[in-house]
C-alpha cells in the first residue's frame, strides 16, 4: 500500500547490527546480525518504487528488488520470499556476499543524501526467514523424467542449473572432485562472511529433492568426460576457475608464499572441523607471523580479514592501485581496516627477500598513468622509491585462471579459448561436443557468485530446451 513506501525522507538507512572490530576479529562468525520483522519493514518502507529500477536492471539476476521490497514492507513475507527466490537459487547467499555497493544498492536512485535502501540486507533477511518458517521445502516435480543431465562441479552455477533441472523432473546427478558441496561457497569464502550451514541447508535441500552427489569425484581420473556423455543424456561443465595467477619476481620460489586458495582452503577446513597437516605445522596458520597479502580483489579481503581472525603479528595488504580503483568490495575494504589490516596503496612487489622461506617483501611505489581505451589508468611503478616490509608469510591473491580442461578431462577435442576458458555458443551455451554445456567461471572467466547462479540458470533452460527437442525428434 502507498503508505507503506517512500518513507526515506522520514527515515534514516539502517544496516542490521554489526558487531565491535575487537569482537568479531576473534572468531569467525558472521559480522552482521540479522534483521528482525519490524527492522526489515521499516528499511523496506524507504523504497521509493521509481518506475525505471535500477536496482533490478543492475542486478545480473534480474531479481525483482521494487516487488520484494514492497511485500516485505507490507509485513508479506512468505509472498516476498517467493518472489525473491523465483529469479535466484540462493538469495540468502547472495545478500551475504554479492558486492551491493557497485551493483544494486550502487545504483538505487533515491535522491542524494538520503542513502540507498538496504537491499542485500533485506534480501538476507527475507529468505532466513522463509527457513525459520518452514516455507523452503525439497523440490517436488510434477513429473519424473527418465532423462538425466550430469553437472561437472557443485559450485553455485552448477547447483543453480541442478535446482533448475530437478524442477523440471530431470534426473540429476552432480560430480565434484571435493568431499563437500558448494564450490567455493564452502571453502574458498571465510565464514565470517558466509556460515557454512547456510551453504550446507541449500545442498542438503537438493540432497532431498533426489539430486545424486558424487564427491571426491575426479572428473578424468575416476571417469572421462567421454563416460559421462555415455551415461548422461546431456552434461554441463561448471568447474570455476581455481589456478592460481603467478607472480614473476626474483625469491617467488622461497618457502612461506603461498596461493590465496590454498591458504582460504586449509582455514576454511580447519574451521569446519577437518584436521589439516598444512594448518597444525602452522604452514598455513597466519598465528603470530608477519604477513603480507598481495592483490586487491575480494579474495584478498578474505586472506587479509582471516590472517587478522588466526592471530597474526601484523597484516598488510599491498595493492597497485589506489583505494578509488580497488576492485574489492567498499564494505569489505572498511571492514578490514577496521579490524587492523594495513592498506599500502600504489605499491607493487619488486622481490621476496629470504634465505629459505620469505622474511621481507622489497617493493616500490606506484603512480597511475594515462587512461587506456577503456578509461582505466594502468600503474607504472616510481623510480628508485623501493622499501621493505617484513614478512613472514606471504599470500598471492591475484585473481585465478582456468585449468587445462581438455588434458584434464581426457578430452582433448573440447575446444577452448586462448585463455584456457571453455568455447560455447552463447545463444545455446552448448560446446563444440553434441549436449555437453559449460557455464559460470569456465566459461566467463573468475567473476561473481550471482553471475555464476545467473548462468547456471541460463544453462538449465538451455539444456531442457535441448532435451526436450531431441525427444520430440525420437518420438
Amino acid at each position: 500500500m502507498a503508505d507503506d513506501l517512500l518513507k526515506f525522507v522520514s527515515i534514516d538507512q539502517k544496516m542490521p547490527d554489526k558487531r565491535a572490530a575487537k569482537e568479531r576479529a576473534e572468531d569467525f562468525s558472521e559480522v552482521y546480525a540479522r534483521y528482525n520483522v519490524d527492522g526489515a519493514r521499516e528499511q523496506s518502507s524507504r523504497c521509493s518504487q521509481c518506475g525505471v529500477p535500477f536496482c533490478q536492471i543492475h542486478c545480473p539476476l534480474g531479481n525483482n528488488i521494487p516487488d520484494w521490497l514492497r511485500l516485505t514492507a507490507e509485513g508479506r513475507l512468505q509472498e516476498a520470499y517467493e518472489i525473491s527466490s523465483a529469479t535466484n537459487n540462493m538469495p540468502e547467499i547472495c545478500g551475504r556476499i554479492c558486492p551491493q555497493d557497485r551493483l544494486c544498492e550502487g545504483n538505487c536512485v533515491i535522491e542524494k543524501d538520503f542513502d540507498s535502501v538496504t537491499i542485500g540486507s533485506v534480501e538476507k533477511f527475507i529468505t532466513d526467514n522463509a527457513w525459520d518458517q518452514g516455507w523452503i521445502k525439497p523440490i517436488t516435480p510434477r513429473k519424473e523424467l527418465d532423462e538425466s543431465v550430469g553437472i561437472i562441479g557443485a559450485g553455485p552455477a552448477g547447483l543453480a542449473a541442478a535446482e533448475e533441472l530437478r524442477k523440471a523432473g530431470f534426473q540429476v546427478h552432480v560430480y565434484d572432485r571435493h568431499d563437500r558441496a558448494g564450490g567455493l561457497l564452502i571453502y574458498g569464502i571465510p565464514g565470517f562472511k558466509l556460515e557454512k550451514d547456510v551453504v550446507g541447508r541449500r545442498t542438503g535441500r537438493l540432497e532431498q529433492s533426489g539430486i545424486t552427489f558424487h564427491l571426491d569425484f575426479e572428473v578424468g581420473g575416476e571417469a572421462g568426460l567421454a563416460e559421462l556423455r555415455e551415461k548422461h543424456d546431456a552434461v554441463l561443465i561448471a568447474t570455476g576457475v581455481y589456478r592460481a595467477r603467478g607472480l614473476k619476481v626474483p625469491g617467488v620460489g622461497l618457502g612461506n608464499i603461498r596461493e590465496a586458495l590454498d591458504y582460504l582452503i586449509a582455514s576454511n577446513r580447519q574451521g569446519l572441523g577437518d584436521t589439516v597437516p598444512e594448518f597444525e605445522n602452522g604452514a598455513l596458520d597466519a598465528n603470530g607471523k608477519n604477513v603480507v597479502v598481495i592483490g586487491g580483489g575480494d579474495t584478498a579481503m578474505d586472506c587479509v580479514r582471516t590472517a587478522v581472525r588466526q592471530g597474526a603479528k601484523s597484516v598488510k595488504c599491498l595493492y597497485r592501485r589506489d583505494r578509488a580503483n580497488m576492485p574489492g568490495s567498499v564494505r569489505e575494504v572498511q571492514n578490514a581496516e577496521e579490524e587492523g589490516v594495513e592498506f599500502v596503496w600504489l605499491s607493487g612487489p619488486e622481490a621476496f627477500l629470504g634465505v629459505k622461506d620469505v622474511e621481507a617483501v622489497r617493493a616500490y611505489e606506484m603512480r597511475l598513468g594515462a587512461p587506456d581505451a577503456t578509461g582505466r589508468q594502468a600503474p607504472e611503478p616510481v623510480p628508485e622509491s623501493s622499501f621493505t616490509l617484513d614478512c613472514d608469510l606471504a599470500v598471492m591473491a591475484l585473481g585465478f585462471e582456468p585449468e587445462d580442461l581438455p588434458a584434464l578431462f581426457g578430452a582433448p577435442e573440447l575446444r577452448v579459448t586462448r585463455w584456457g576458458t571453455v568455447t560455447v555458443n552463447h545463444s545455446t551455451m552448448m560446446t563444440n561436443l553434441d549436449g555437453v554445456f559449460a557455464a559460470g567461471d569456465i566459461v566467463r572467466g573468475a567473476s561473481l557468485v550471482v553471475w555464476a547462479i545467473r548462468d547456471g540458470r541460463d544453462a538449465a533452460a538451455q539444456i531442457k530446451q535441448f532435451l526436450r527437442a531431441r525427444a520430440s525428434v525420437a518420438a
